[in-house]
């Protein structure tokens, strides 16, 4: 009978011992999982845009843009452009993420994409949804016609003008 019983013991701490933890997952370094980009890529910058609206964010946006960034929209009620830098930007967009319970920003195709390994302009159609409350949800489609560049090709691009054109 002892001899059944240091085997079951034995059986048993064979399989506890070679399984996981349920609720102690292991960690995924395969490294493909990540959804913060560094930014090497021109697709990098629109990953981090998303994820900073995603999760409002203020530190990973203001990653994306340069020191000398500059922002442009159309007023259609007095027909001239407004344009701003990155610091009202900055307020912009941190009011825009306190003030709302959810943003979501989808990417669309590229219509417009030309320069080099420092300079390029992007124009690509985007849907964004900002939701206020459940009866107060704005939804915005157009186009982001962006300029952006980094002073090298081993720096992280950063978008240095933004035109909106959403209607």
């Amino acid at each position: 009978m002892r001899k059944y019983y240091i085997l079951i013991l034995l059986l048993v701490t064979v399989i506890f011992a070679s399984c996981e933890n349920i609720f102690s997952p292991s960690l995924d370094e395969s490294g493909s999982s990540n959804i913060i980009s560094d930014q090497m890529t021109v697709d990098g910058v629109y990953t981090n845009f998303k994820y900073a609206y995603t999760f409002k964010d203020t530190s990973v946006y203001s990653g994306l843009l340069s020191d000398d960034f500059l922002f442009t929209y159309k007023d259609y009620e007095t027909g001239f452009d407004v344009s701003w830098d990155k610091q009202t930007e900055m307020r912009t967009t941190s009011r825009l993420f306190q003030n709302s319970q959810k943003t979501d920003i989808i990417w669309n195709n590229i219509t417009v994409y030309m320069g080099d390994s420092l300079n390029v302009n992007v124009k690509r159609g985007f849907n964004l949804t900002v939701t206020f409350n459940p009866s107060n949800v704005v939804r915005l489609f157009g186009f982001a016609d962006m300029n952006l560049s980094r002073p090298d090709v081993n720096s992280p691009w950063r978008i240095k003008k933004w035109r909106d054109e959403s209607f």
